[in-house]
């Protein structure tokens, strides 16, 4: 059962009682507004499909391998992806942050399940992509190396003074 308050979505009790969680662990969050094409102009919030999606992962959250390997859940209220719902992200410290989107709530709590497993096995949260189910091959929407990293994933830029040969320096 999820509550509401002051338009904030509580859909994860354990998560949901203050307005900052003190959480050092892993998370997957779910976009609870995406609209999946189900939805009509007359469906309410608690209809769409990333509030859909969101249950049924809930649902399913208690015996799934995820849940053994310390994943969090949390409901997100708009994580502003609207071309490509349903959406879920995979975060963690010290960790790659992922973005997933294009996922069907009646066909990919397996999926967003094991991914979320796969990711708290993974060395630092990364997820080559044969790891990924086949829907999550396809709809990664971001992976986003960990504050610190330095592998050959990441390098640094060197922000050298351009100069304006045409007389634009005063633009």
């Amino acid at each position: 059962m999820h509550t509401v308050r002051d338009g904030r979505t509580d859909l994860f009790p354990s998560l949901g009682q203050a307005d900052t969680v003190d959480d050092d662990g892993l998370i997957l969050s779910i976009c609870l507004r995406c609209r999946d094409g189900r939805e009509d102009s007359s469906t309410d919030l608690g209809q769409r499909g990333g509030r859909r999606l969101a249950q049924l992962v809930a649902d399913a959250f208690p015996d799934s391998r995820a849940a053994r390997r310390g994943i969090r859940l949390r409901g997100v209220n708009c994580m502003s992806n609207c071309k490509r719902p349903c959406t879920i992200a995979l975060s963690g410290p010290g960790r790659f942050t992922y973005l997933f989107g294009d996922l069907d709530p009646t066909l990919h709590t397996g999926d967003v399940l094991s991914v979320a497993a796969a990711y708290a096995e993974a060395e630092a949260g990364y997820l080559p992509r044969p790891v990924r189910p086949e829907v999550l091959r396809a709809g990664i929407l971001g992976r986003i190396p960990p504050l610190g990293f330095a592998g050959n994933m990441v390098e640094p830029l060197s922000l050298t003074p351009r100069h304006s040969t045409h007389g634009s320096d005063n633009l």
